[in-house]
């Protein structure tokens, strides 16, 4: 039997190269971005049993502390548009003084309309890669950032 179009939106996995980045409510192009990771530090806790029949350590794990968002951006470097994007960025960095900002990942239907968001909140520069050079390649200048940030969020729209 033959899938509706409407079967296919709803029951398909979206393809994961339609999105757009947002970096304090502006539009920015990246190849590739990596990280939207949310996890937990777990802790272990070990106690003896109260009652004889058992031997041994009783021991329970509970989630801890949340593990900081290390994400990555990457995108090929453009004349007059790169420096202002990241170098910009990482450059103002002074003791205990970063401009933190919050990126919002979309992925996008085929229409592009948003179906689902990544938050980072309170992002800021912790590595700026250069591209890599080769003589015998014929690829583009692709630079990189890498961001720590306090927790991402998720939502459908």
């Amino acid at each position: 039997m033959a899938l509706t179009k409407d079967q296919i939106r709803t029951d398909y996995p979206l393809p994961i190269y339609n999105y757009r980045v947002d970096i304090n409510g502006k539009s920015i192009s990246f190849s590739e971005v990596s990280g939207l990771e949310l996890a937990f530090d777990t802790i272990t806790y070990k106690e003896s049993f109260t009652d004889g029949s058992k031997s041994g350590p009783n021991i329970m794990y509970m989630p801890g502390q949340i593990q900081p968002v290390n994400i990555s951006l990457k995108k090929g470097f453009v004349k007059g548009k790169s420096i202002e994007a990241f170098y910009s960025w990482i450059n103002d960095i002074g003791l205990n003084r970063v401009d933190k900002r919050d990126i919002v990942v979309h992925l996008l239907d085929e229409t592009g309309t948003t179906v689902v968001s990544w938050t980072v909140i309170d992002a800021f520069p912790t590595k700026l890669s250069a591209p890599s050079f080769d003589a015998s390649s014929n690829e583009v200048a692709i630079e990189s950032l890498e961001l720590m940030a306090s927790r991402v969020t998720m939502a459908e729209a």
